[in-house]
């Protein structure tokens, strides 16, 4: 076989095994966070609160996702008494998600208004990024309708 018929039987090939292969549809921030290890406390509560349907809407919604240890640090009584009361986990959930796409490189420092309905403080400096008094551990992981940070600390909103 000559170089030339070589070439296009090789590109025919690939043109067909391509067509064959399938892309993987974008994530939701809520299956980002689930496919994440050092999220599975925050997706186990997003489930139990009753927001990942909310969540895996149109958006675009970005998450201050606090990791596992993140929540390792909160109080066991307090951990649990947001467990034990959805209204109150859902306000906790809702106070790390901005319903904007907010990328790191896009921050402004100033308040920023939750889905929870309280503002926030963002401060950013050079790629150093602040939530409140969270650090940004893990930024810009890009999903198909928002993006997932992930913070060192859980976020409790003010109370009303």
């Amino acid at each position: 076989m000559n170089k030339r018929t070589w070439l296009i039987a090789s590109a025919a090939v690939m043109m067909a095994l391509g067509g064959c292969a399938s892309t993987l549809a974008p994530k939701s921030v809520v299956a980002t966070a689930a496919a994440t290890p050092q999220l599975s406390t925050l997706s186990r509560l997003i489930q139990d609160a009753g927001l990942a349907d909310t969540l895996n809407g149109p958006g675009p919604f970005t998450i201050f996702a606090p990791s596992d240890d993140a929540f390792k640090a909160v109080p066991a009584a307090t951990l649990q008494g947001l467990t034990g009361d959805k209204d109150r986990l859902r306000a906790v959930l809702t106070y790390h998600v901005i319903p904007a796409l907010a990328m790191s490189a896009d921050l402004k420092n100033g308040p920023a208004r939750t889905v929870q309905g309280a503002n926030v403080a963002l401060y950013k400096s050079g790629t150093f990024v602040t939530i409140e008094e969270a650090v940004v551990t893990t930024p810009d992981m890009r999903a198909a309708n928002g993006v997932v940070h992930i913070i060192d600390r859980v976020l409790i909103p003010p109370a009303k």
